[in-house]
């Protein structure tokens, strides 16, 4: 979990070229689209099925933050947006926060939010509220499967509504970022800016086509103007052009360069640390420019020989903790000194596991299947621990299994779909006094299943014959249904369950 973000400003989105931008960009709690400069921002009722939408009465608000979704539900485990995605895709997702005190309160509610079942990060935008700034957050994903699930959380601290003002989720090319394992990590933006420029952002879309934020950065050092032309395509991770406009650099070319970048302390951790140079002069005899890059005084690279074509270096899974300073120092008789453009930082974090694909594709067709499921069945049924889906007990470990279902009085109607066969590691199953309609599906596959309880419901025809053949099975309950039709023999002569079918039914 990250403790903090380095990403609070006041928010500048990008102006889209006619080409669009690619992915989904939510306005969270909006009731109607809303156009800023060329990109379309949609409503998010496709995209969640809880919370109350709220609109802000700020004046001079941008019509992005103009309105929310809380979630006041409090039994609720989480609340989650459900987003389409490409399998195996590298998505940039974005978080963006502004409290306005739509709840009447005076500051905003610290809670978690969840990436594709792992935690990651707890979001807190008290201070930048105070100043009247928005906060986002970043990370970047890998679907594995056809949606990308980001959720808000509860947590100890929490004591009102969670809330969200809008949700990025825009796909990366297979070059970005590349190094990292994205089946075992995914990345948290921590910092990402632009040297030598000043005011709130330096570049973002249309100049970065996956809108990311590179925001200006200036403490005071000596700044060189570029006008050479530098192709983002030369370099795996597409950084816009426009971050190589300016850069910071020293007086004289004996001095190093010592950076304190980024301005605030980190957690120690492992981080993606990406850096991005170019030189500003035309080539020649006396135009080369070679310099040592250290962070914390651990050589990250040595002889760097930057040209107009510029150059990117990068640390996948660099051990960072406390204040970084990053070193440049030049190579003896070098005739100028070292120079940075843009720089890069994203902490590693481990996934925390997923749900076995075919228990999600059972728990989501039984979502499906229910008239109205708990609030959070949405997202990974298993994870994060804690977490869960409302009624669901899963193993833990990396590939997290579905052992137990107990809905019991939960109002629930519907049918019980027969996607429920894909829980093949159930034990447990309770529908208890509930409003669901229609057949028994069959569970011949459950091998493990050792009661099944679905009494005082409204379900009608045969009991199936294959119940009686499932070996575990212990315990099985259908009184004070419509069930009709013969006993199956395979039950009659089944000694070792514990079956109760009366009063409630037509069976035979």
């Amino acid at each position: 979990m990250i403790p903090f973000s380095l990403l609070a400003v006041v928010l500048v989105f990008g102006i889209a070229s006619t080409d669009g931008l690619s992915g989904y960009q939510i306005n969270c709690g909006a009731r109607s689209e809303k156009v800023v400069g060329d990109v379309t921002w949609v409503p998010d009722g496709r995209f969640v099925t809880v919370g109350n939408a709220s609109d802000l009465q700020s004046p001079g608000l941008l019509p992005v933050l103009s309105s929310l979704r809380y979630f006041p539900d409090t039994s609720a485990r989480k609340y989650c947006y459900v987003v389409p995605a490409e399998r195996k895709s590298k998505y940039l997702v974005r978080t963006t926060y502004f409290y306005g005190r739509f709840d009447g309160g005076s500051a905003p509610p610290v809670f978690d939010q969840i990436i594709e079942g792992t935690r990651w990060s707890e979001v807190d935008t008290a201070s930048d509220y105070a100043r009247g700034l928005a906060t986002y957050y970043e990370a970047v994903v890998l679907a594995t499967g056809k949606e990308v699930s980001v959720c808000l959380a509860r947590n100890a601290a929490t004591k009102s509504s969670p809330f969200i003002s809008a949700l990025e989720v825009s796909p990366l090319e297979d070059s970005v970022y590349n190094s990292t394992d994205f089946g075992s990590y995914a990345l948290s933006t921590i910092a990402r800016h632009s040297f030598g420029h000043d005011g709130s952002a330096a570049a973002s879309y249309p100049g970065d086509r996956f809108n990311r934020f590179w925001e200006a950065h200036s403490d005071g050092m000596p700044v060189v103007e570029n006008a050479a032309s530098v192709s983002p395509e030369a370099f795996w991770n597409k950084p816009p052009e426009d971050v190589f406009r300016r850069g910071v650099t020293t007086a004289s070319g004996s001095e190093s360069l010592e950076l304190q970048w980024p301005p605030a302390p980190l957690p120690a951790a492992s981080y993606y640390l990406a850096l991005y140079f170019q030189d500003s002069r035309a080539p020649g005899p006396l135009s080369w420019r070679v310099f040592d890059v250290a962070v914390n005084g651990e050589t990250f690279f040595a002889g760097l020989n930057v040209s107009t074509a510029g150059s990117m270096l990068y640390g996948d899974k660099w051990p960072l903790s406390g204040k970084t300073k990053i070193t440049l120092t030049p190579a003896p008789g070098s005739p100028v000194g070292p120079v940075i453009n843009a720089a890069e930082l994203m902490m590693v974090i481990p996934l925390g596991g997923r749900t076995h694909p075919r228990d999600v594709i059972g728990m989501q067709a039984l979502a499906r299947g229910f008239d109205n499921p708990p609030a959070d069945w949405a997202g990974d049924p298993c994870l994060p621990q804690g977490n869960s889906w409302t009624g669901v007990t899963c193993t833990q470990g990396p590939l997290a299994r579905v052992i137990s279902l107990n809905l019991t009085n939960f109002n629930v109607g519907g049918s019980i779909s027969d996607g429920i066969a894909n829980l093949t590691a159930i034990s447990s199953i309770w529908f208890v006094e509930n409003n669901l309609t229609g057949p028994i599906p069959d569970m011949s596959l459950l091998h493990h299943l050792v009661a099944l309880h679905l009494e005082n419901n409204r379900l009608t025809g045969l009991i199936r014959p294959s119940l009686g053949s499932m070996p575990r099975l212990r315990e099985l309950f259908v009184q004070n249904n419509a069930l009709q039709g013969m006993i199956p023999g395979s039950l009659k002569n089944r000694t070792d369950i514990t079956f109760q079918y009366a009063p409630g039914n037509n069976l035979s």
